[in-house]
């Protein structure tokens, strides 16, 4: 979709070594709550490698919720070397009691028949007890990008921005964590070295969607997608920061930290943090 080549990894090798460096940095992190996005079950871009399956094997003491959010028989682009079929979907891990759990779908679609081939954007929303009977609302997304006008990401802002305020005001901790496919506040492409030009996906966040009181959680120094048209070489793809957290101002922010692995396993570089409840 970036212009490039091909949408599948090189080999069913390399695929069981990216996902292996990417289950052993999650392991090395002993996060407590963890988002993913875009984790395959049944992809001919994957081989057919059950990443699901080996995620929830190898991260020992975890609670696992999946929602599917791709799920088309064949993707007959690039032409060439088409996608093929795919079942993926994101994936939220927890160390602690989550009380329930809800695919939440956005509003809006792409026009038929490219609906056909796109992903159904959609939203975890996992609800963890807190003391005094308040609820931690763990939101793990992936928003939309290539929407022609942004008409569709606009829906999805609107009804995100509704979801956080509406659990806020009743008192609960909210964190939003994911892939926002939107130049996050306080970031700057500007200030990674790159030669490709900016892409026409690369739009910022509205300056409208912030709730009040509301903090973002990034790392500004350290990009965490690239521009897939091509291999990746520093100082070359196009790099920024569109992943990163949201949180309500009852939830404290003590430390963010953006990972640069080069991209070498992934085209998003992950980040952490660590939340404190007031």
């Amino acid at each position: 979709m970036d212009g490039g080549s091909r949408s599948r990894c090189t080999s069913l090798e390399q695929t069981l070594a990216n996902l292996k460096n990417i289950t052993s940095f999650l392991a090395a992190e002993k996060a407590d709550l963890i988002v993913l996005q875009e984790v395959d079950v049944k992809s001919s871009r994957s081989y057919w490698v059950d990443q699901l399956t080996h995620l929830k094997k190898s991260l020992v003491g975890y609670g696992a919720i999946f929602a599917v959010n791709y799920q088309v028989p064949w993707v007959p682009l690039p032409l060439t070397r088409p996608m093929g079929a795919v079942m993926s979907g994101l994936l939220t891990f927890s160390r602690f009691n989550v009380r329930s759990a809800v695919r939440y779908r956005f509003p809006g679609s792409e026009a038929w028949p490219r609906q056909l081939a796109e992903l159904d954007r959609c939203f975890i929303e996992s609800r963890l007890p807190v003391e005094g009977g308040k609820e931690l609302v763990l939101l793990n997304s992936h928003l939309s990008v290539f929407d022609k006008g942004g008409r569709i990401r606009k829906l999805q802002l609107a009804y995100m921005k509704n979801r956080l305020l509406d659990e806020y005001e009743k008192g609960n901790y909210v964190i939003a964590g994911g892939d926002w496919n939107h130049g996050l506040p306080g970031t700057d492409p500007r200030l990674f070295k790159a030669s490709m030009a900016r892409p026409g996906w690369y739009v910022t966040l509205p300056e409208d969607f912030t709730p009040s009181g509301f903090a973002w959680v990034v790392d500004k120094s350290v990009p965490t997608v690239r521009n897939n048209a091509s291999a990746y070489k520093e100082g070359e793809n196009f790099v920024a920061v569109i992943d990163g957290f949201l949180v309500s101002p009852n939830v404290v922010i003590q430390r963010v930290t953006g990972h640069n692995l080069a991209f070498q396993n992934s085209d998003h570089n992950p980040v952490s943090a660590v939340f404190v409840l007031k």
